[in-house]
């Protein structure tokens, strides 16, 4: 199959699993969010680190392992299987053990019992690891489709019955669990590959030696990435947490599935031509500049929108996540350009590097940390906005070492795109406050979005953006198959 065909159709798979998940989960949180007190949705932030560096150790990388190397088979896939699911049991037995203490540090003796529950799904997440990793590896993102959507669905639904029927924080956990059980299922189910009893220690050491930088590496991103959760959460109360909370998932909707879905496809794309430097360099300009092009005004018109955005979808009480929300939102505008650059390590095999230049993102948090907390919540968020510049620039400092693409020509690339982007928030924003400000949420959502997206791609077409009529090409052949 063409590679156009098979990117093509990977990212329609991908698209489909990611927003039909998210928003799934994002409508049941909506539902939630109105059910629940945000006093409830901060004990489970709290606990979010936690379950991050959970599933980091778990894998230590060796998935990604499997993905890359296109000679590995039965006994490799075995290997990690086995490794995967008896690091997953060991890692919850040490949590189960460290409960009482996580409770005891933020002194909420309920997180005992949350911990120990929720964290069940470290097991079902090994023993899918691999199985997910050679669905992505042979490019067959349907069957992770199939799989999570009736998974987020039920379990979503059995959140909500619980919630209704007053089971507070525990709704979330009891939701969280069953989505794990029904992945696990539905994955096996689908799934061509059993695993055998088989550990070879050549092999594992031949992944190990690969992943296991990358592992690190991911295990500090995922605790800094879930360490304003713990700051917050020590320092400040369960509500405001909860607010935060709220407010980073929100943006996270359309900026982590759009991400994800390009990364899921991309990397095995890209492995495969790694050796072509100039035709590599191009298909990384045209991803990483329309994944910019669908992410950068949907995050700026909603933050622009904010305000009526968080009262209709979650009612009153959440209000004082508005400003968090604008602030992350502007921080998000760089996070594709981090995961794309740093994206070309893994391909060239180049998992020291990407180690050595997480744990000088790392050392960069931690002071910042240290010199910001007097501030409060607003410092924690700036900073993490002056942060993401700081990471942009290092991690694309390394990106002219593979494929001649250096931070300077980035820039450039993308510099149009944001210009239009605030631009057109900008508009909505003045509009909004200046117009519709005493008109009804719907109707200011409604009109700020038709005004928003609208200028949008009228500018986009007056500036001959070739994403428009790439995005336009991509959505044409899809009707036309389905046709």
């Amino acid at each position: 199959m063409a590679l156009r065909k098979v990117v093509t159709s990977g990212l329609v798979w991908t698209f489909t699993q990611q927003f039909g998940n998210q928003v799934i989960g994002f409508v049941i949180s909506l539902i939630l969010a109105r059910l629940l007190l945000p006093e409830e949705f901060g004990l489970i932030a709290m606990i979010a680190v936690f379950v991050a560096v959970g599933n980091g150790l778990m894998d230590s990388g060796l998935s990604l392992s499997i993905i890359r190397d296109t000679e590995a088979g039965d006994r490799d896939f075995s290997t990690v299987f086995i490794f995967n699911v008896l690091a997953g049991t060991l890692i919850y037995l040490i949590i189960f053990a460290g409960a009482p203490f996580i409770a005891q540090f933020y002194d909420q003796e309920i997180l005992t019992n949350i911990i120990r529950v929720y964290c069940l799904t470290f097991i079902l997440s090994a023993a899918t690891s691999v199985h997910i990793a050679l669905f992505t590896r042979n490019m067959n993102f349907k069957v992770q489709t199939l799989t999570a959507i009736p998974a987020a669905v039920i379990s979503g639904a059995l959140g909500i019955l619980l919630a209704i029927k007053g089971y507070g924080v525990w709704s979330l956990v009891y939701s969280s669990l069953l989505n794990s059980i029904l992945n696990f299922v539905l994955i096996w189910k689908y799934s061509s590959w059993f695993p055998s009893r088989i550990f070879d220690k050549n092999l594992f050491y031949k992944h190990w030696s690969y992943g296991y930088k990358l592992g690190l590496a991911n295990l500090l991103n995922r605790i800094f990435n879930n360490l304003y959760l713990v700051v917050i959460g020590k320092y400040f109360s369960p509500a405001l947490l909860g607010f935060y909370s709220r407010a980073e998932s929100t943006k996270q909707l359309p900026l982590s599935n759009i991400e994800r879905a390009l990364n899921k496809v991309s990397f095995p794309m890209f492995v495969g031509i790694k050796d072509e430097p100039e035709r590599l360099k191009s298909v990384f300009r045209k991803l990483l500049k329309m994944v910019l092009y669908i992410v950068s005004p949907v995050l700026m018109i909603s933050a622009a929108l904010a305000d009526p955005l968080f009262r209709f979808l979650f009612t009153e009480k959440w209000l004082p996540a508005v400003p968090y929300f604008q602030i992350l939102c502007l921080g998000g505008l760089l996070l594709p350009l981090h995961s794309y650059n740093l994206s070309l390590l893994n391909i060239y095999g180049r998992s020291d590097l990407f180690l050595k230049l997480e744990i000088v993102k790392k050392i960069l948090i931690l002071f910042s940390l240290l010199l910001i907390i007097p501030f409060g919540i607003y410092g924690l968020l700036w900073g993490q906005v002056v942060l993401s510049v700081l990471a942009f620039v290092i991690n694309a400092y390394y990106t002219q070492r593979f494929i001649t693409y250096p931070l300077r020509s980035q820039l450039l690339d993308v510099f149009p795109i944001y210009l239009i982007t605030f631009f057109s928030a900008t508009i909505v924003w003045l509009g909004d406050q200046k117009l519709f400000s005493e008109f009804p949420d719907f109707i200011r959502l409604l009109t700020g979005g038709i005004v928003g997206f609208g200028g949008y791609f009228i500018l986009s077409i007056f500036g001959r953006f070739e994403q428009l009529p790439q995005l336009i090409d991509l959505l044409r052949d899809r009707l036309e198959k389905k046709i």
